[in-house]
Order: C-alpha cells, then sequence, then structure tokens
C-alpha cells in the first residue's frame, strides 16, 4: 500500500503533474506545490491539440522506469506478488520503514538516499524479502 508522499499518513489519490509525486488531498498538494521539482523529460513530439494527458490510478512499472532501465524491469506479475505477501505486509506496518521509503522516495539523489537506507537493518531486510518474492523460481508457482 502505497502513503502520501507529503503527509505520509493517507492513501494518495492523485498525482503532481509536474514532479509525478503522489499525494492525498488538496492540502498536501498546496504544502508539496512550495517545494515541487519538475520532472525534466526530453522533448516530446507534439501533442494534438485536442489530447490531455490523464494520470490514472493505479501506477504502472513504465510509470517508475525509462526505456534505459528495461534491462532490469520486472514483469507486472511477478510486481503482484508483493503486494500478496504476508511478510512483506508486515515489514510495512513498520512506521519506521514506511518512513525511511518515503524519504528515498521524496529524495533528489536517489541513489545516496539508497546508499544511505542500506545501511538500516530494517531496510535490508525489507529489500531481501522483496527480492526473495520478484526473484523466485517460475516453478515454484506451478506447482
Amino acid at each position: 500500500m502505497q502513503l502520501c508522499s507529503v503527509c505520509t499518513e493517507e492513501t494518495p489519490k492523485y498525482r503532481c503533474p509536474a514532479c509525478k509525486i503522489r499525494h492525498c488531498s488538496l492540502i498536501c498538494y498546496k504544502k508539496h506545490k512550495g517545494t515541487c521539482l519538475p520532472v525534466q523529460s526530453p522533448p516530446a513530439s507534439k501533442v494534438p491539440e485536442n489530447t490531455t494527458t490523464i494520470y490514472t490510478d493505479p501506477w504502472t512499472v513504465d510509470d517508475l522506469l525509462h526505456e534505459d532501465d528495461i534491462i532490469d524491469k520486472v514483469s507486472m506479475d511477478r510486481l503482484q506478488l508483493l503486494g500478496q505477501s504476508k511478510e512483506l505486509q508486515e515489514l510495512l506496518c513498520n512506521p519506521h520503514l514506511r518512513q525511511l521509503l518515503c524519504s528515498i522516495d521524496n529524495a533528489e539523489s536517489k541513489d545516496h538516499a539508497m546508499k544511505a537506507a542500506m545501511q538500516e537493518p530494517l531496510f535490508v531486510e525489507f529489500s531481501d524479502c522483496c527480492l526473495k518474492i520478484v526473484d523466485q523460481d517460475d516453478n515454484f508457482n506451478d506447482e
């Protein structure tokens, strides 16, 4: 379950059009707006004037990855296994882990934030659990 990137308390229903962070309310959006850093994207081909961009829930893997990251892409079936894991759900009940995940998500330098988080035993346990779920053998699911 994802939490609002601003208050870290509610389930996000909206996405900032500039930087794509997820937030739960107008109040959180107004708080975020003052510190928003728009995502720099390459120039896109011209979009017809009658077309609008709509951000829909739930998010997809493509929201998170760029073309350069496709090698490391995990299939949607594997990602959905994360949501079904009781062990992962229990870990995510820990408010310290949730706050840590939000701080990584909101960090300007994600790689530095990840390196720092990997020093936290709780985050290492969370990472190992996620990897164990998405890396399990295909034969395991067929049995």
